[in-house]
């Protein structure tokens, strides 16, 4: 252990702040470490929108299925996908050359950088004392935080996150077991299988212990209503308009 790891280690989501700000200065510090995540070719497909307009905060809560954390939160950041600025800047160099902004391809590598790049974020908001929540409610009403944040074709935003001062301390959630995560020279099927059956039993003990008895499920149990109600179907078809994945 060291104390990267040990912060990597002692993650938790935190859904209530303390009536404190979170300082330019912190706010700038935070974005800036999360441009140092790795990127695809440099490419850098991403944008945050710094929210701290209470009016605002409170338009995007609704949206994102009330999430109050997100209006008592001193700061939220949307998390974009911006593919936008790369065919802008690439425009201007082309010479009327085609253009592929609107590849699968290209939406995979914004994707994951804006996430690789908000994880970065995170990790240095906790090192600062700070805690954050992902807020993947941004996405339920898709097109409406997209027209209230005024953003443009070939962007759209992935998930939000509330920054502030921690004022709750949760219990550490668990995670998978190790062996169903990691295999070595292949996946392993049965090891996987393994892996979720011990899971089911230790998270259905987390349930008990922070529910007083009250939940219990499992998480094959979860993640089959999850798999088995739909979800943001519209997704899809709000991409394709935004001019994401084409071809």
């Amino acid at each position: 252990m060291n104390d990267t790891i040990n912060l990597l280690m002692n993650h938790k989501s935190i859904r209530k702040y303390r009536n404190e700000p979170v300082t330019e200065e912190q706010l700038e510090t935070i974005i800036a470490a999360g441009q140092m995540a790795s990127s695809s070719s440099n490419v850098q497909a991403y944008s945050v929108i710094a929210i701290t307009d209470s009016e605002l905060k409170s338009k995007l809560a609704g949206l994102a299925g009330n999430q109050a954390y997100i209006n008592e939160c001193p700061v939220f950041l949307v998390w974009c996908a911006d593919m936008y600025r790369l065919r802008e800047t690439a425009a201007t160099q082309a010479e009327g050359a085609e253009t592929y902004e609107d590849t699968m391809e290209n939406f995979t590598v914004a994707t994951i950088d804006v996430a690789l790049a908000a994880q970065n974020a995170a990790v240095a908001a906790e090192s600062l004392g700070l805690g954050v929540v992902y807020i993947g409610g941004i996405r339920n009403n898709i097109e409406e935080v997209s027209n209230v944040l005024g953003l443009p074709e070939l962007m759209y935003p992935v998930f939000g996150m509330c920054l502030g001062v921690p004022d709750q301390e949760p219990v550490l959630r668990p995670r998978l077991p190790l062996k169903a995560v990691l295999h070595r020279n292949g996946y392993d099927k049965e090891q996987s299988m393994a892996g979720v059956k011990e899971y089911d039993e230790t998270l259905s003990a987390y349930m008990r212990e922070r529910s007083n008895g009250k939940q219990s499920a499992t998480w094959s149990e979860m993640m089959t209503k999850r798999l088995t109600e739909p979800a943001r179907l519209q997704l899809k078809s709000f991409l394709e308009r935004k001019g994401f994945m084409k071809r």
